[in-house]
């Protein structure tokens, strides 16, 4: 089965919650970034493969929501 390819947009403390519950080692996702828009400074930076799982070994992106 092709995964489905996620963008986590609005990138704050309940998005991150949420990858964490639904989309971190589930096989059937692949998110591909998050889009930053409420927490200042925070585009151009890594949501830490510590914390992505598994399945993203270099973790997640985080781009700016005009990108």
């Amino acid at each position: 089965m092709k995964k489905i390819k996620v963008l986590i947009m609005g990138a704050a403390g309940r998005d991150f919650h949420n990858f964490n519950v639904l989309y971190r080692d589930n096989p059937l996702y692949e998110v591909a970034a998050f889009t930053a828009t409420q927490i200042p400074y925070i585009d151009k930076r890594i949501y830490p493969k510590e914390l992505s799982g598994k399945l993203y070994p270099k973790g997640i992106p985080i781009y700016s929501e005009e990108n």
